[in-house]
C-alpha cells in the first residue's frame, strides 16, 4: 500500500505563479487607476487675479481686470460644480479662472481649452480630443479656486469651450460652454 502525501496548497507551482501574477496585476491596476484620489481631495485657493498698481487711467485709478467669457461647469464623467471666468488682467494679459469647483480628483487631470461645443451627459464625455484645443496645465486642485494663464495667441471663438480633461482615461469629468460678456 502506498502512502500518498500531499503538497500544502501554497507550495503548488501553478498556485505560486497564479499568485504572482495577480499580485503584479494588482500593483499595475493601482498604478493605472490610482483609487486613493476617489477619497482624498486636492483643495486649492488662489486668490482672484488683482489690481495693477503700476496701470492706472486718469479717472479710475487702477484698472481692474476685465471678464471676458463666464460659463457654468455641467458634469460629465464625474459630478462637478463651478464657474470657468476668461479675464483680461490691466497688463493685458489673459487668466482662465476656475472659482468654486468641486469634482472628483483622478489621474493626470489637465484644463483644456477646446473646440469642440459643450454637450451635457454621456455624449460629451469622449468629444474634447477629437477637435483642436489647448492645454493649460495639471488642474491645481479639485476642489477650490484657481488661475490658469492663456497664452497669448489663443484665440477665445476658435476655442469656446473649457474641460477638465482625464489624460489617462481620455475622458471629460466637467465642462463649460465660454458665453462672451
Amino acid at each position: 500500500m502506498s502512502r500518498r502525501t500531499f503538497r500544502p496548497l501554497l507550495h503548488r507551482p501553478l498556485v505560486q505563479v497564479l499568485l504572482a501574477g495577480g499580485i503584479a496585476l494588482f500593483i499595475v491596476a493601482l498604478a493605472v487607476f490610482e483609487p486613493w484620489k476617489l477619497v482624498i481631495d486636492r483643495t486649492i485657493d488662489e486668490s482672484p487675479p488683482g489690481v495693477s498698481e503700476s496701470v492706472t487711467t486718469f479717472i479710475d485709478g487702477p484698472m481692474a481686470p476685465v471678464v471676458l467669457a463666464r460659463g457654468q461647469l455641467v458634469s460629465h464623467e464625474h459630478a462637478s460644480t463651478g464657474t470657468v471666468v476668461v479675464m483680461r488682467l490691466a497688463d493685458n494679459s489673459r487668466v482662465l479662472r476656475l472659482e468654486d469647483l468641486r469634482t472628483s480628483d483622478g489621474p493626470l487631470l489637465r484644463v483644456w481649452l477646446a473646440a469642440a461645443p459643450v454637450t451635457e451627459g454621456r455624449d460629451g464625455w469622449y468629444v474634447f480630443d477629437d477637435d483642436r484645443h489647448v492645454d493649460l496645465g495639471e488642474l491645481k486642485g479639485n476642489i477650490g479656486s484657481s488661475n490658469y494663464p492663456l497664452p497669448p495667441d489663443v484665440d477665445l471663438a476658435a476655442l469656446p469651450s473649457v474641460t477638465i480633461w482625464c489624460d489617462r482615461f481620455n475622458v471629460s469629468f466637467a465642462a463649460a460652454a465660454l458665453k462672451p460678456e
